[in-house]
């Protein structure tokens, strides 16, 4: 069964499986989750380390533009994703919210 949603930025119904089956083809669909979320207490250069690594299974995806326009659409507040730690999120929406980006 296929349930409609809207999607963001529009008043059409789409099928909510559309909205998904990007992550199908990421790069990251086969890596332990650990290697994108931090774990608790993670900080510094282990935190970094760690980000880093996962932005390289990022910067050869297929999918890198879906997902990062998805968790910036979403406001995803943790984890890698498109290529994007936390951080750099953040001050991405910061300057959209600015209407600088």
């Amino acid at each position: 069964m296929t349930r409609a949603v809207r999607a963001v930025g529009t008043s059409a119904p789409i099928p909510a499986a559309d909205l998904w089956e990007w992550q199908e083809r990421g790069a990251c669909r086969v890596l332990p989750s650990e290697m994108f979320f931090h774990p608790d207490g993670e900080r510094g250069k282990a935190r970094r380390a760690r980000a880093e690594r996962a932005k390289q299974v990022c910067a050869r995806c297929p999918v890198l533009q879906a997902c990062r326009e998805h968790s910036l659409a979403i406001r995803e507040p943790f984890g890698v994703w498109g290529g994007m730690d936390e951080e750099e999120r953040s001050r991405q929406l910061a300057r959209q919210d600015l209407g600088v980006a």
